[in-house]
C-alpha cells in the first residue's frame, strides 16, 4: 500500500511540474508575441526633403491621395527650391530622408552624417542650348558657357557627355532655377543642364534639346534615408515604398489633368501637365542603382575632391526595402 501511495505521489508531482513548466513558458512567451514587428510602421512622423522635379511626384501623390495613411506611415514633406537648401536641412538634422544622388550621400557620410541609398528615382536630365546660340548638337558646346549646380548629378551628367564627345566647357554657377532660366533664354549663357519638367518647358519656349540622361543610360538620382531610420524604423521605410509604388500605379492609370493642380502646390510649374502628358512609357516602381553606375559616380566624386576616400556599394546602399 505504501508503495502504491509513493508511486501515486511521484506521478502527481510530475504532472504538476509539467503544468507549471507550460504555464511558465506561456508567461515568458506572451510579452514576446506582443512586441511590434520590424515590418510594422512606428506611428511616428518622419520628414522627407524633395525638389520640384519629376522624382518627387510619386511621393507627393502618395501623401495627397492618402496612400501613406493606408500603409500606416506618417510622412511630412518639406519642399526645397535648390539642392543646396536641402543639404543645409540634412546637415541640421531636420530631415530623415531626402531625394538626392550618389555623390550627395557619399559627401554626407564623409562629413559624419550617416545615410544610405534605399532606391533610385524617376529622372531625366536634359542638356539644352539657348535659343539664339545656333548650337544644335552636343559637340557645339565645346568651350561654351554652361550653367549647372556644381558637384551634384548635373555636373556629372554634363561631364559624361563632354567626355564622350571630346570637349571641355566652362561652368557658370547661377544658384536659382529662375536665374538660370532667364540667363539661358536671354542668351547670356550657351547651355544648361535641367531636369524635367523645367527642361521641357524651356524647349517649348525655343531652347534646343541636345541630350537626355535617360536616353544615355546615366542614372545617379536616389532616395536617401538616415541610418538611424534604417536601424530603428524599417517598417516605416517599407510602408513608405508600398505607398510610393501605389502612387506610381495611380500615375500610370490616371490622366495627368486629374492631379496636376496638386503638383503646383509644391512649386511645380504649370507646364508639368504638358510634360507628363507627352511622356512615352510608364512610370517605374522604385528600383536599384547598378553597382557599375555607383562605382563610376563615386570615382568621379573622389576625383573632384568632394570625398576623402572611395566608398563601396555595400558602404552606402541598402535596397532591402524595395525587394
Amino acid at each position: 500500500m505504501k508503495k502504491r501511495f509513493t508511486i501515486l505521489f511521484i506521478i502527481l508531482g510530475m504532472i504538476l511540474l509539467t503544468s507549471c513548466g507550460k504555464a511558465g513558458d506561456a508567461e515568458n512567451s506572451a510579452p514576446e508575441s506582443n512586441q511590434p514587428s520590424q515590418d510594422t510602421p512606428s506611428g511616428q512622423e518622419f520628414n522627407i526633403g524633395i525638389l520640384p522635379a519629376e522624382s518627387a511626384i510619386p511621393i507627393i501623390l502618395a501623401k495627397e491621395k492618402g496612400y501613406f495613411d493606408e500603409t500606416g506611415v506618417k510622412v511630412n514633406i518639406k519642399a526645397f527650391a535648390s539642392p543646396n537648401d536641402r543639404n543645409v536641412a540634412v546637415q541640421a538634422r531636420e530631415l530623415d530622408a531626402a531625394i538626392g544622388d550618389v555623390m550627395t550621400v557619399a559627401s554626407f557620410v564623409d562629413r559624419g552624417i550617416p545615410m544610405k541609398i534605399t532606391s533610385d528615382i524617376s529622372e531625366d536630365f536634359k542638356i539644352l542650348s539657348s535659343p539664339a546660340s545656333g548650337i544644335t548638337t552636343m559637340e557645339g558646346l565645346s568651350g561654351k558657357r554652361i550653367s549647372l549646380v556644381p558637384n551634384f548629378i548635373l555636373e556629372y551628367i554634363m561631364d559624361q557627355f563632354a567626355k564622350e564627345n571630346g570637349f571641355t566647357y566652362e561652368i557658370v554657377e547661377i544658384p536659382s532655377f529662375s536665374g538660370r532660366t532667364e540667363a539661358l533664354m536671354s542668351n547670356q549663357i550657351d547651355g544648361v543642364v535641367y531636369t524635367e519638367p523645367q527642361a521641357g518647358m524651356l524647349v517649348n519656349q525655343g531652347a534646343h534639346l541636345l541630350g537626355s540622361s535617360k536616353e544615355a543610360g546615366i542614372k545617379g538620382g536616389t532616395l536617401l534615408f538616415t541610418e538611424d531610420m534604417i536601424a530603428s524604423r524599417p517598417g516605416d521605410i517599407r510602408a513608405f515604398y508600398q505607398a510610393y509604388n501605389k502612387a506610381v500605379d495611380y500615375m500610370n492609370e490616371t490622366d495627368v489633368k486629374e492631379y496636376s493642380d496638386i503638383l503646383t502646390q509644391y512649386q511645380f510649374p504649370e507646364a508639368i501637365s504638358d510634360y507628363l502628358s507627352g511622356m512615352n512609357g510608364d512610370f517605374l516602381y522604385a528600383g536599384v542603382i547598378s553597382e557599375d553606375q555607383f562605382d563610376n559616380i563615386i570615382q568621379w566624386t573622389k576625383e573632384k575632391g568632394q570625398i576623402s576616400k572611395v566608398y563601396s556599394y555595400q558602404d552606402l546602399t541598402d535596397f532591402s526595402f524595395i525587394k
